[in-house]
């Protein structure tokens, strides 16, 4: 396994920090407060468009990002060096955010006015975690080594980079428009390996204003 790579090794530990924090019961009053919050919500802060990277909901969730991280942000990190690869990495995470924020925002409109209002009081509808920014990381890999061949652990088989981002976009297209899995945000997912895309794209074009 190659060695970790800086910036990917500082956003692991940060990652690390933040949700060690939320488990100890760092945040007021068992309430999310650095996840995202609709920005009607009254628990809504600024602050939270970053912080939400940052947070994961349990151990599992963040021991994936984290081994996606290390995987994918390595090869990209040592590919670009550290300074393009953390400004990818960011832009990743607010494009993700971005796309989910444009559904989120369709799906609250559609309801009646009393139902609005008492979700915007609802301390936890929140986003949170850095699988939009890893997603991202996914797409940049599969676009710039589409043939490098990935192993996954479940279920046991090695696929080229390129198949593989097809096949997970498929996916959380599919979730997203049915519904299904609630509680995960595809959308933000989607968006990641979206802004990802496009931006490898741009820059293989000669693009440097980004």
């Amino acid at each position: 396994m190659p060695p970790v790579t800086d910036v990917v090794k500082n956003l692991i530990i940060l990652n690390v920090l933040m949700f060690a924090g939320t488990y100890f019961g760092l945040e007021g009053q068992g309430i999310p407060l650095l996840a995202l919050h609709y920005p009607a919500s009254e628990y809504f802060l600024p602050v939270q468009l970053v912080t939400h990277m940052f947070m994961h909901g349990d151990l599992f969730h963040l021991l994936f990002n984290m081994y996606a991280l290390y995987m994918f942000g390595t090869a990209l990190e040592s590919y670009w060096g550290p300074a393009r690869f953390l400004k990818f990495y960011l832009i990743c995470g607010f494009g993700a955010i971005a796309l989910h924020m444009g559904v989120w925002h369709w799906e609250l409109s559609q309801l009646p006015p009393e139902q609005f209002a008492r979700a915007m009081q609802e301390p936890f509808m929140a986003v949170l975690g850095a699988s939009g920014a890893v997603f991202g990381l996914l797409a940049g890999y599969g676009t710039l080594f589409p043939d490098n061949r990935i192993g996954l652990l479940f279920p046991p088989i090695v696929l080229k980079a390129k198949y593989f981002v097809i096949i997970f976009a498929v996916i959380e297209l599919s979730l997203g428009f049915s519904g299904a899995s609630t509680g995960i945000a595809h959308f933000a997912h989607l968006g990641g390996a979206l802004f990802g895309f496009l931006l490898v794209r741009y820059w293989q074009s000669g693009g440097n204003m980004i």
